[in-house]
């Protein structure tokens, strides 16, 4: 299923031209328009999916081999550094554009694009508690 005011449904179904640089079934990766660096790349799904809690397991699995296959290649011909595979989730987690894909971007030691947060302080009891709720959730 697509949306028909999802600009990147457009992308991924090649309603809108695209610097693709891979496409199955499934899945087109198109360049960056707006890139990190040099061969930054979008893993995007054909069928539109909000976000991570709406993709399909079958759909889902096929995506880190993809990402492997597409940074493989992205490091080969952009010899960067390093490598972020990145997906965001809800606006709080950097998503602005609702329609699930996967960033491959290039990383170079110099390139001054940093992903960083500060870090939390949890006392041990917090964080067995925290496990344990998870572990219950996840079953």
């Amino acid at each position: 299923m697509t949306k028909d005011d999802c600009i990147f449904c457009k992308l991924a179904n090649g309603v809108f031209p695209t610097n693709s640089i891979y496409e199955d079934e499934n899945f087109n990766v198109i360049l960056d328009v707006s890139p990190a660096n040099r061969g930054h790349a979008l893993i995007l799904p054909k069928q539109h999916f909000d976000n991570i809690f709406e993709i399909d397991d079958e759909t889902a699995s096929k995506i880190m081999p993809l990402a492997k296959k597409i940074a493989t290649a992205v490091k080969k011909v952009t010899g960067c550094d390093g490598v972020n595979v990145q997906q965001n989730n809800g606006t709080a987690a950097g998503q602005s554009v609702f329609h699930l894909h996967v960033h491959i971007i290039p990383r170079f030691d110099d390139d001054k694009f940093k992903l960083v947060w500060d870090p939390k302080s949890f006392s041990d009891e917090e964080l067995a508690a925290t496990a344990e709720e998870l572990r219950a959730e996840i079953g």
